[in-house]
């Protein structure tokens, strides 16, 4: 695969074709941030945190002068490629995203979100009269609470219920607009669902709206009989004798 030239942050680097300006950024010790993006998911670039401006690429031209942003983590180098990572546009468009998760979403259980919120001196109430996305607590199965309050839609716990690791096909994306959410099919109980509760959705949550059950009831001051009483998925049947 030949290789490809660019430019970001005015440093040359040499990559493969094929590359993202995520990865390319990250052999030149550039952090992009990302929220929706993880390393073992397919990139869908759905929250736009890692927008670079970019210049010198077809069809990618300029509108009155303006240079395009585009997700870091889908698009693909090109020869001559002129990248910034931290341009006022870039780092302006962040901050706008961030202000808009947290007028919105409970980010309390969120320390990277809430970390780039400080970083780029995000106005958490910029947007006071913004609706809150305010549903109740699932606690419906034994393994794990799903806080959907919580829930950026990042889409990372549909991914890897599905083609990306598990092949469960358990839940996705319900709704439309403001609405959306993550659900199961007819709003099962989970219980009622194809899901292996393998908790490989559990552990790719950035924001605590998929948490261990025992992790939960630790936090809110339960004892450990308590806990094990209510994780207890049953007793496991005996195996007949052939």
């Amino acid at each position: 695969m030949a290789d490809v030239t660019l430019t970001i942050d005015g440093d040359s680097v040499t990559v493969p074709a094929g590359t993202t300006i995520l990865k390319a950024a990250e052999k030149l010790g550039r952090h992009v941030p990302t929220i929706c993006y993880h390393d073992h998911c397919t990139a869908n670039g759905l929250c736009r945190i890692c927008v670079v401006e970019v210049d010198g690429v077809k069809p990618l031209v300029q509108v009155d002068g303006v240079k395009p942003l585009v997700p870091a983590c889908l698009s693909r180098v090109s020869e001559g490629m002129k990248v910034s990572t931290s341009s006022a546009r870039s780092e302006r468009s962040r901050r706008t995203i961030l202000e808009m998760l947290a007028s919105a979403v409970d980010l309390s259980q969120a320390p990277e979100i809430n970390k780039f919120i400080e970083d780029y001196r995000a106005d958490r109430a910029r947007f006071p009269e913004a609706e809150r996305r305010e549903v109740p607590v699932l606690d419906d199965n034994p393994m794990y609470i799903r806080d959907y309050s919580k829930c950026i839609l990042c889409w990372r716990c549909v991914q890897v219920c599905a083609d990306d690791a598990q092949f469960t096909f358990a839940i996705n994306f319900k709704g439309r607009g403001f609405d959306t959410g993550i659900g199961t099919f007819f709003d099962k109980p989970m219980t009622e669902t194809t899901c292996v509760f393998c908790g490989q959705c559990v552990g790719v949550c950035p924001t605590g709206a998929l948490k261990s059950k025992r992790e939960a009831l630790l936090e809110e001051g339960f004892s450990l009989d308590e806990i094990m009483q209510a994780t207890r998925g049953g007793k496991k049947r005996r195996r007949k004798s052939p």
